[in-house]
């Protein structure tokens, strides 16, 4: 029960939280030639039903931000799938940080989202997302600062629309992220929040096999498979 006296029972998993949402995405008018990228790992069982129910192609996105020096939550600006970037340039400026400093914190950054990437992807092309819907899946989000790097490291590769789907996020979260995307469609947005945890009956971890083998169910192709040795 929230303060305002509506209530939502839990979702059973992540798999259920992805089938309504899939519903309430396809309820949106006007997207043109859709494409959901989930956020690894979590975000991909529910990106995967999401991708079923509008019968579009499923990719994962795998973002990191580039963290202040000694204060990684201040993000200075993020690296994301597909080689886009964004630097917050003002704050990076009222910090008083010398580009060397940052140039070290986002190649690191880069780094580890081309091996997570690979891992999932194998050598697969990044999709070509311009002019496209590019639907951006998690399984929830507590501040929103992961879905907002994506948003901004997603503009700079010219989609048509930036869409967040997301099960559940905190009011201020939700007031956030839409003023970020284009669209926000969000099937819960309590008051009180807590943790994304406390909204699904079965919040186990998400496991590496798990990600790879919905990627394959929802048509990636053989690379894929490979990833995982690796």
């Amino acid at each position: 029960m929230d303060p305002f006296g509506s209530y939502w029972p839990p979702f059973s998993d992540r798999r259920e939280a992805g089938r309504i949402l899939a519903e309430a995405v396809g309820r949106e008018k006007g997207l043109v030639d859709p494409i959901v990228l989930a956020l690894p790992r979590g975000g991909v069982p529910v990106g995967f039903e999401v991708a079923q129910g509008l019968r579009a192609p499923l990719d994962v996105l795998v973002v990191r931000k580039i963290g202040a020096p000694g204060e990684e939550e201040l993000a200075l600006g993020a690296v994301a799938s597909g080689g886009a970037e964004y630097l917050n340039a003002e704050l990076i400026a009222e910090l008083g940080l010398p580009p060397g400093v940052v140039d070290v914190i986002r190649e690191r950054e880069k780094a580890e989202v081309e091996r997570r990437g690979h891992r999932y992807r194998g050598d697969l092309p990044w999709p070509d997302l311009r002019g496209r819907s590019v639907i951006v899946v998690d399984d929830g989000a507590a501040t929103g600062a992961t879905a907002l790097a994506a948003i901004a490291a997603l503009r700079l590769q010219s989609p048509a629309e930036v869409v967040v789907a997301l099960p559940v996020a905190p009011r201020e979260t939700c007031d956030q992220l839409r003023g970020a995307a284009d669209r926000l469609v969000c099937l819960r947005s309590p008051e009180l929040f807590l943790a994304i945890g406390m909204w699904y009956r079965d919040f186990g971890q998400v496991a590496d096999d798990e990600v790879t083998a919905l990627l394959r169910v929802a048509g990636a192709p053989a690379p894929v498979a490979r990833a995982v040795a690796g």
